[in-house]
Protein backbone atom coordinates (compact mmCIF):
# COMPACT_ATOMS: atom_id res chain seq x y z
CA UNK A 1 0.00 0.00 0.00
CA UNK A 2 1.54 3.29 -1.13
CA UNK A 3 1.32 5.55 1.90
CA UNK A 4 2.06 9.25 1.47
CA UNK A 5 3.45 10.85 4.61
CA UNK A 6 1.63 14.05 5.46
CA UNK A 7 3.18 16.58 7.80
CA UNK A 8 0.96 17.25 10.81
CA UNK A 9 0.84 20.05 13.40
CA UNK A 10 4.38 20.84 14.69
CA UNK A 11 6.06 19.01 11.75
CA UNK A 12 5.01 21.84 9.40
CA UNK A 13 7.97 24.24 9.32
CA UNK A 14 6.93 27.03 6.91
CA UNK A 15 6.12 30.62 7.85
CA UNK A 16 2.82 30.92 5.95
CA UNK A 17 0.19 28.48 4.68
CA UNK A 18 -3.05 28.63 2.72
CA UNK A 19 -5.61 27.47 5.30
CA UNK A 20 -8.82 25.51 4.76
CA UNK A 21 -11.01 25.21 7.85
CA UNK A 22 -12.83 22.12 9.12
CA UNK A 23 -15.95 22.99 7.05
CA UNK A 24 -13.92 22.97 3.83
CA UNK A 25 -14.07 26.75 3.42
CA UNK A 26 -10.93 28.61 2.40
CA UNK A 27 -9.69 30.99 5.12
CA UNK A 28 -6.78 32.39 3.10
CA UNK A 29 -3.05 32.80 3.70
CA UNK A 30 -2.21 32.87 7.40
CA UNK A 31 0.90 32.38 9.55
CA UNK A 32 1.65 28.86 10.74
CA UNK A 33 1.15 29.98 14.38
CA UNK A 34 -2.35 31.29 13.56
CA UNK A 35 -3.22 28.06 11.70
CA UNK A 36 -2.01 25.88 14.59
CA UNK A 37 -3.93 28.02 17.08
CA UNK A 38 -7.18 27.62 15.08
CA UNK A 39 -6.66 23.84 14.85
CA UNK A 40 -6.06 23.55 18.61
CA UNK A 41 -9.16 25.65 19.39
CA UNK A 42 -11.27 23.15 17.42
CA UNK A 43 -9.37 20.19 18.96
CA UNK A 44 -8.36 19.00 15.48
CA UNK A 45 -5.09 18.58 13.57
CA UNK A 46 -3.43 20.85 11.02
CA UNK A 47 -2.53 18.64 8.04
CA UNK A 48 -0.41 19.75 5.07
CA UNK A 49 -2.42 18.32 2.16
CA UNK A 50 -0.63 20.03 -0.76
CA UNK A 51 3.05 20.65 0.08
CA UNK A 52 3.96 21.42 -3.56
CA UNK A 53 1.65 24.47 -3.72
CA UNK A 54 2.94 27.98 -3.09
CA UNK A 55 2.21 28.61 -0.23
CA UNK A 56 1.49 25.01 0.89
CA UNK A 57 -2.16 24.16 1.54
CA UNK A 58 -3.08 23.03 5.05
CA UNK A 59 -6.45 21.81 6.28
CA UNK A 60 -7.90 21.62 9.77
CA UNK A 61 -9.17 18.04 10.12
CA UNK A 62 -9.00 14.96 12.33
CA UNK A 63 -5.80 13.27 11.04
CA UNK A 64 -6.98 9.75 11.91
CA UNK A 65 -10.20 10.26 9.96
CA UNK A 66 -8.23 11.77 7.04
CA UNK A 67 -5.92 8.75 6.82
CA UNK A 68 -8.90 6.38 7.09
CA UNK A 69 -10.69 8.14 4.19
CA UNK A 70 -7.52 7.95 2.05
CA UNK A 71 -7.17 4.22 2.72
CA UNK A 72 -10.84 3.68 1.92
CA UNK A 73 -10.46 5.49 -1.44
CA UNK A 74 -7.32 3.51 -2.29
CA UNK A 75 -9.04 0.21 -1.42
CA UNK A 76 -12.01 1.12 -3.63
CA UNK A 77 -9.70 1.96 -6.54
CA UNK A 78 -7.88 -1.37 -6.18
CA UNK A 79 -11.23 -3.16 -6.07
CA UNK A 80 -12.31 -1.57 -9.38
CA UNK A 81 -8.98 -2.34 -11.07
CA UNK A 82 -9.18 -5.05 -13.72
CA UNK A 83 -6.39 -7.60 -13.35
CA UNK A 84 -5.65 -9.61 -16.46
CA UNK A 85 -3.40 -12.65 -16.25
CA UNK A 86 -1.65 -14.20 -19.25
CA UNK A 87 -2.19 -17.97 -19.32
CA UNK A 88 -0.18 -20.12 -21.71
CA UNK A 89 -1.27 -23.19 -23.65
CA UNK A 90 1.50 -25.21 -25.29
CA UNK A 91 1.05 -27.38 -28.33
CA UNK A 92 3.33 -29.37 -30.64
CA UNK A 93 2.97 -29.67 -34.43
CA UNK A 94 1.80 -33.28 -34.03
CA UNK A 95 -0.70 -32.67 -31.17
CA UNK A 96 -3.51 -35.25 -31.31
CA UNK A 97 -7.12 -34.09 -31.87
CA UNK A 98 -8.27 -35.17 -28.37
CA UNK A 99 -5.42 -33.24 -26.73
CA UNK A 100 -6.16 -30.28 -28.98
CA UNK A 101 -9.86 -30.27 -27.98
CA UNK A 102 -8.91 -30.59 -24.32
CA UNK A 103 -6.58 -27.57 -24.57
CA UNK A 104 -9.22 -25.54 -26.43
CA UNK A 105 -11.67 -26.20 -23.57
CA UNK A 106 -9.06 -25.01 -21.05
CA UNK A 107 -8.39 -21.89 -23.11
CA UNK A 108 -12.14 -21.13 -23.24
CA UNK A 109 -12.28 -21.41 -19.43
CA UNK A 110 -9.33 -19.02 -19.09
CA UNK A 111 -10.94 -16.52 -21.48
CA UNK A 112 -14.30 -16.71 -19.65
CA UNK A 113 -12.48 -15.87 -16.40
CA UNK A 114 -11.25 -12.69 -18.12
CA UNK A 115 -7.64 -13.80 -18.69
CA UNK A 116 -5.57 -13.53 -21.85
CA UNK A 117 -4.31 -16.73 -23.43
CA UNK A 118 -0.97 -17.21 -25.17
CA UNK A 119 -1.09 -20.22 -27.47
CA UNK A 120 2.38 -21.56 -28.34
CA UNK A 121 3.48 -24.29 -30.71
CA UNK A 122 6.88 -25.66 -29.70
CA UNK A 123 9.12 -27.22 -32.33
CA UNK A 124 11.72 -29.86 -31.39
CA UNK A 125 14.57 -31.02 -33.59
CA UNK A 126 13.46 -31.79 -37.13
CA UNK A 127 9.92 -30.52 -36.52
CA UNK A 128 11.30 -27.09 -37.52
CA UNK A 129 11.05 -28.23 -41.14
CA UNK A 130 7.24 -28.40 -40.74
CA UNK A 131 6.42 -24.90 -39.48
CA UNK A 132 3.30 -24.80 -41.68
CA UNK A 133 1.80 -27.57 -39.50
CA UNK A 134 2.24 -25.32 -36.45
CA UNK A 135 0.76 -22.34 -38.27
CA UNK A 136 -2.26 -24.38 -39.37
CA UNK A 137 -2.68 -25.62 -35.79
CA UNK A 138 -2.69 -22.04 -34.46
CA UNK A 139 -5.16 -20.91 -37.14
CA UNK A 140 -7.44 -23.81 -36.23
CA UNK A 141 -7.12 -22.85 -32.53
CA UNK A 142 -8.01 -19.22 -33.29
CA UNK A 143 -10.99 -20.36 -35.36
CA UNK A 144 -12.28 -22.56 -32.51
CA UNK A 145 -11.91 -19.65 -30.05
CA UNK A 146 -13.53 -17.03 -32.34
CA UNK A 147 -16.84 -17.03 -30.40
CA UNK A 148 -15.24 -16.03 -27.08
CA UNK A 149 -11.90 -14.43 -27.98
CA UNK A 150 -10.19 -12.20 -30.50
CA UNK A 151 -6.57 -12.10 -31.62
CA UNK A 152 -4.52 -9.49 -29.78
CA UNK A 153 -1.18 -10.47 -31.33
CA UNK A 154 -0.93 -12.11 -34.74
CA UNK A 155 0.93 -15.40 -35.21
CA UNK A 156 4.64 -14.79 -34.61
CA UNK A 157 7.60 -17.12 -35.04
CA UNK A 158 10.47 -16.66 -32.56
CA UNK A 159 13.29 -19.15 -32.18
CA UNK A 160 11.72 -22.60 -31.84
CA UNK A 161 8.24 -21.37 -30.93
CA UNK A 162 5.33 -19.96 -32.85
CA UNK A 163 2.71 -18.14 -30.81
CA UNK A 164 -0.32 -15.88 -30.76
CA UNK A 165 -2.15 -14.07 -27.94
CA UNK A 166 -5.94 -14.12 -27.56
CA UNK A 167 -8.04 -11.77 -25.41
CA UNK A 168 -11.68 -11.98 -24.30
CA UNK A 169 -14.23 -10.38 -26.66
CA UNK A 170 -15.91 -8.57 -23.77
CA UNK A 171 -14.65 -8.02 -20.24
CA UNK A 172 -16.52 -10.11 -17.71
CA UNK A 173 -18.18 -8.23 -14.86
CA UNK A 174 -17.38 -9.93 -11.55
CA UNK A 175 -20.02 -9.70 -8.83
Amino acid sequence: MAQINYRVNQEIKIPQVRLIDSNGEQVGIVSIKEALKRAQEQELDLVEIAPQANPPVCKIIDYGKFVYELQKKEKLQRKKQQVSILKEIRLHPNTDTHDFDFKVRHAINFIEEGNKVKVSVLFKGRELAYTELGENLLKKFIERMSEVAKVEQEIKFEGRTMHTILTPLKSKKKK
